[in-house]
């Protein structure tokens, strides 16, 4: 059983076909990554699986149960969560809070405990205040525990929102581009820690233009071509893929 499964998946909107019948599976414990040229529908279909967005037709799975026609929410609650391409914390709250944000989910205090400040909810605080720093420990920025998110250099924000999303404690992490504008130090240092979330237990699946970063540390990879899957296969073979190399790189000698 795979813990994902997309089926014949399609999205329209009026007459654009952003999505077209697009199926694949990801496998536990694999990074996947989806790529394709500008317009595929490689964003589209994140927030189909997501919740963001409702389907057109087809089918979503994950752990075997259907999960399209979900709110995101509930989503989040069965274990997937996402980041997004453009970095979204909140202003004028430390790194460690925006994290403790991500832990909303899995609370259980209830919102009369924490208005009366009961001793539950304040047990509860600190553990989530623990499990927080441990998510910045693990992704080797808990000495900005402290500072304001925002203030942060880019990378380092973009491992803030990692840590949010962990937070929540995914079976599987969705990351929408997270080497989008970094140097490439930050997008080496990205991709490791990438890497290091998979060796955690957690699936990946990433939406990323970064060729180097797709190819160095995905499983397999998945290519969009205009809302349709073009291709699916292990890196290399990607790579020597022609019909990959036309339509994604635009000519056969690129």
């Amino acid at each position: 059983m795979s813990l994902l499964d997309i089926k014949d998946v399609k999205k329209q909107f009026g007459g654009l076909q952003a999505v077209s019948e697009v199926s694949f599976a990801v496998e536990k414990g694999m990074i996947k990554a989806v790529i394709g040229p500008n317009g595929a529908g490689k964003t589209t279909l994140f927030n189909l699986i997501s919740g963001n967005l409702p389907l057109t037709s087809g089918a979503i799975f994950f752990e075997d149960k259907p999960i399209h026609g979900l709110q995101p929410y509930q989503i989040a609650q069965r274990g997937i969560s996402r980041t997004f391409q453009n970095i979204k914390l909140f202003p004028g709250m430390t790194a460690v809070e925006n994290v403790m944000i991500g832990r909303h989910t899995r609370s259980r205090a209830g919102f009369l405990a924490g208005m009366f400040h009961l001793p539950a909810a304040r047990r509860e605080e600190r553990e989530i205040r623990e499990k927080s720093l441990a998510l910045l420990e693990l992704l080797e920025i808990s000495q900005f525990a402290d500072v304001e998110a925002t203030s942060l250099a880019f990378g380092q924000q973009r491992a803030v929102e990692f840590a949010r999303a962990l937070a929540s404690e995914p079976t599987i992490l969705l990351l929408d581009e997270p080497a989008a504008g970094l140097n490439i130090y930050e997008t080496a240092e990205i991709a490791r820690l990438i890497t290091k979330i998979r060796d955690q237990g957690i699936t990946v699946l990433l939406v990323e233009h970064d060729m180097s970063l797709v190819m160095d540390i995905s499983d397999e990879i998945v290519v969009l071509s205009f809302g349709q899957k073009i291709a699916e296969d292990v890196p290399g073979a990607i790579q020597q893929n022609q019909e990959v190399i036309q339509i994604y790189l635009g000519t056969a000698d690129a």
